[in-house]
């Protein structure tokens, strides 16, 4: 699995002109699935994402869990973060899993998000043609491909 984090003020989906998730402060998490992924994954992922501190304590320094300050997540499945570039111009998405493994990964990893944070999320809609609007608070990006836990 693969996922860009990003900080945000707030951040939102559109599906067909409707807002289908928005959240305030927290963060906006882009998911790409691949076949090899697991649920051990899905697991350590969604303890990374939720306990990542980087979010301003009292004293402005970067200390502090989304769960610490009470924000939201908003997480978006995005087969494109396993684009391969290697070969030409026109990128090869091979590694995306196809939507009847993706699907109930991204499912079990909404469970796992909702579990670790004590609360509901946000989302997309699998597979949608979504619009992402989002303010990044910092800006403060992360990456992170579970292939590289070590």
């Amino acid at each position: 699995m693969r996922a860009v984090i990003q900080r945000v003020s707030k951040a939102s989906v559109t599906i067909d002109g409707s807002i289908y998730g928005q959240i305030g402060t927290g963060l906006l998490v882009l998911l790409g699935i691949e076949d090899a992924d697991t649920i051990e994954d899905i697991e350590w992922l969604s303890s990374k994402i939720v306990n990542l501190r980087i979010f301003d304590d009292a004293a402005g320094v970067m200390n502090e869990s989304v769960k610490d300050q009470n924000g939201g997540i908003l997480l978006v499945s995005q087969f494109t973060l396993h684009a391969s570039t290697k070969k030409g111009n026109r990128p090869s998405y091979i590694k995306a899993s196809k939507p009847d493994i993706a699907i109930p990964l991204y499912e079990k990893m909404i469970q796992q998000l909702i579990t670790d944070l004590g609360r509901e999320i946000k989302t997309g809609s699998f597979g949608a043609d979504m619009k992402v609007e989002l303010l990044n608070d910092g800006p403060v990006t992360i990456v992170i491909d579970t292939k590289n836990k070590e």
